[in-house]
This record gives structure tokens, C-alpha cells and sequence, in this order.
């Protein structure tokens, strides 16, 4: 199916008033048409792998065709050239989280974009090497601690951003990582009370928060029956 065509379907499905919704949450309403990720979903198992298509997909500028380019995208024909351009044209964090759970996570160059994307200064290109990290986190399951555990320097660095997008990605990279077994849990919980010592605000928040979870009954019960 070509782009033309799958781009008039979604236009034919444009909902306005979920537009509005959707700004709400802080999505972009720019180039948005308001399709729900279930319908995208639908749509990408229609469709499958289909790297040109994805390539025409971004080019389009739609905001969901964004997100549903990352969903039909082939991992293995992905470029670091790719992932750099398109994490540049990011403006709305659905569409970075769309792009790291659904594409970059499952790209050879994942644990190398995760660190460098953190380190730069643009808010969303920032979220995306931490939402990286989350999603490495959840989906990786052969990985050693070792990869994770070489990200908690950049995690501390973050905490201390203070923008919401920013900090909210360190929280959820903390926490994921620290739900993967018992010796990452304990390891996220001292990283997490060495970010709550910080004087900031921000870092407060993010420690508080996965602190909370991190020593909740119902991970250290999960975790102690996978160990």
C-alpha cells in the first residue's frame, strides 16, 4: 500500500475533537488529526514491515503518520543517520515514546543513541535517550546488569533538569530498570537516594517517586519470586 493511500485513510478518520483532548495531555496539536493508538495499531498489523513506507510516512509530517511510520518500520534496515534525524523532528512526546518502544529500541545502535540522546540539551531528543533506557529496560530481556548499570550516571546527571518531559523519563527509566531483578532494584533504590540528596527540586521528585515503587510489596513480592 502506498503512503498516499494509507495517508488518506487516516485523513478520512480525522477526529477534531480528540485533537483537542489530546492537547490536553500535552500531545502537539500541530499536523494532528486525533487517531487513537489502537487505531494505529490496527493499522500497522495491516500493513507490517515496510521500511519505504515508513520513510514516507515521517517525510509526510503528520503527526500520528509519525507515530505509525515507527510502528512499520524495519529495525534491521534502520541507520544511525535515521534515528538522529528523526529524533530531531520530534515535538511531541507521544510520538518520542512512540519511536523508542515501537523502533529504536529494537535498533543495534539503541544502548548508544540511549546515552548520547541523553546528554544533549533539546527537550524532546533529551526524553528520548532517557525513554530509551525504559524501554531497553522492559523489552532487552537477555541483557546483562552491566548495560543498565553503565546508564545510572546520566540518569543522576538528568534528575536534575527540572523539565516535565525530561524528568519524568528519568523517573520511568529508574523505576523499569529497577524492576528487572533484585540486584538492579537494589542498585536503582541507592541511586535513587543519591539523586534525593541533590538540591534540586526536580531530582527530589524523581527519587521520591521511584522510590515509592521501587520498595512497593508488589515489586519486591514479583521480584523475589523471579530470582
Amino acid at each position: 500500500m502506498s503512503a498516499e493511500t494509507v495517508l488518506k485513510e487516516m485523513s478520512a478518520k480525522a477526529d477534531p475533537k480528540a485533537v483537542e483532548m489530546m492537547a490536553r495531555f500535552g500531545i502537539s496539536s500541530r499536523n494532528t488529526l486525533g487517531l487513537s493508538i489502537p487505531t494505529l495499531r490496527g493499522m500497522a498489523k495491516r500493513l507490517g514491515r515496510n521500511h519505504g513506507l515508513a520513510l514516507a510516512l515521517w517525510k509526510s509530517g503528520i503527526h500520528e503518520a509519525k507515530i505509525l511510520a515507527a510502528m512499520v518500520d524495519d529495525p534491521a534496515k534502520v541507520t544511525e543517520k535515521q534515528m538522529d534525524n528523526w529524533v530531531e523532528e520530534i515535538d511531541s512526546w507521544d510520538v518520542c515514546d512512540g519511536c523508542c518502544g515501537s523502533l529504536f529500541d529494537k535498533t543495534p545502535f539503541a544502548y548508544d543513541k540511549a546515552a548520547e540522546w541523553s546528554e544533549r540539551k533539546e527537550e524532546f531528543v533529551k526524553r528520548a535517550g532517557y525513554v530509551l533506557m525504559a524501554e531497553l529496560a522492559v523489552h532487552d530481556k537477555e541483557a546483562v546488569d552491566k548495560k543498565f548499570l553503565g546508564f545510572f550516571e546520566a540518569l543522576e546527571r538528568g534528575s536534575t533538569d527540572g523539565r516535565n518531559f525530561v524528568e519524568k523519563a528519568v523517573n520511568g527509566a529508574i523505576r523499569q530498570i529497577g524492576k528487572r531483578n533484585l540486584r538492579l532494584n537494589k542498585e536503582a533504590q541507592n541511586l535513587a537516594v543519591r539523586i534525593s540528596r541533590l538540591d534540586s527540586p526536580s531530582a527530589k521528585w524523581v527519587a521520591s517517586d521511584a522510590l515509592r515503587e521501587l520498595r512497593s510489596r508488589t515489586v519486591q513480592a514479583r521480584l523475589r519470586r523471579s530470582s
